[in-house]
């Protein structure tokens, strides 16, 4: 049985359609990855999974159960754990006594110590929680997601903001409950982090799934060895239509005079790119190349970054 499946999913604000008919499943023990640009309609997806958001239509199964179903409902906050990107807390209350608040939430919760020990937060148990740096905040709120000891961990972009040993400390914690066997639905900007982390990626766009499968998949479609990456004067004559008819690129895409091209063969695309840059009269400013990765997978799914939106 799926941890998550959702099913010709739909959901609309007014005129503007946020959802439109998305099918996913989830399998259980996976740590999938949910990456779109802002208004793809990730959000609203992992907002419906929470059962904070009601569906217009479609199907909606979480570890079995429906959130439309009374008994289910209660069962199903008892065994799913949140951690929003920016949680709001208490600010005078101690870590200690803000994780036990959230204790008295659940039947069975886990251990005081065991959540201080998890997060690396037991010299702060009698800190205020307008004390703790940005890390530690971020690894509390990772604490109070878990505390109920869940089957299914919904992350919304865990690391902003954080610096990077404070980014690696909550990976690692992502790491531990994922060896558990449990499931992990991530949402996040970083594309190394999702190669990271995630066994299975779905990019979304439009409210659909454009692109689905592993790390290694998503980018061997793009069916490149190389990307080259050059900068022209804004304005120059440069046409898509001219870079994709050299020999060996699969596609050219240009953002504010720079332009990226997926190509099979450097040796083959590179005197060709200067012969026509050349040519035309067109000075190069900038040149570079790489092996692919999951953030050119997504730009040339969505012609946009991940970060942009």
């Amino acid at each position: 049985m799926p941890a998550i499946r959702l099913a010709g999913l739909r959901k609309t604000y007014g005129t503007v359609v946020a959802v439109d008919h998305l099918d996913l499943e989830v399998g259980t023990g996976e740590c999938f990855g949910l990456l779109g640009p802002n208004g793809a309609g990730k959000t609203t997806t992992i907002e419906i999974c929470e059962g904070l958001t009601t569906a217009d239509a479609g199907t909606v199964e979480i570890l079995g159960r429906c959130w439309d179903r009374g008994a289910d409902a209660a069962e199903l906050r008892e065994r799913i754990g949140i951690s929003l990107q920016e949680t709001q807390l208490a600010e005078k209350l101690t870590v200690e006594e803000t994780i036990n608040l959230f204790r008295s939430f659940y039947r069975a919760p886990r251990p005081l110590q065991a959540m201080l020990d998890a997060v690396q937060l037991g010299e702060k148990r009698s800190a205020r929680v307008g004390q703790l740096s940005g890390g530690q905040k971020q690894r509390l709120a990772l604490a109070l997601g878990l505390v109920g000891d869940p089957d299914l961990f919904f992350l919304d972009e865990p690391s902003t903001g954080l610096d990077p040993q404070s980014r690696r400390q909550v990976w690692d914690l992502i790491r531990e409950f994922h060896a558990a066997e449990r499931t992990v639905i991530l949402t996040t900007h970083y594309m190394d982090e999702a190669e990271l982390l995630c066994d299975r990626i779905a990019i979304v766009d439009h409210g659909r799934v454009i692109a689905l499968g592993t790390p290694r998949e998503l980018i061997a479609s793009l069916g490149a060895q190389y990307v080259v990456e050059f900068a022209v004067p804004e304005g120059a004559p440069m046409a898509e239509a001219s870079l994709k008819g050299l020999p060996g690129v699969h596609s050219a895409v240009e953002e504010a005079g720079r332009w990226r091209l997926i190509v099979a063969e450097l040796h083959t695309v590179m005197p060709a790119l200067l012969s026509l840059l050349e040519t035309r009269g067109v000075p190069l400013l900038e040149l570079s190349t790489h092996a692919p990765t999951l953030e050119d997978v997504f730009v040339s799914l969505t012609g946009r970054h991940l970060r942009d939106g």
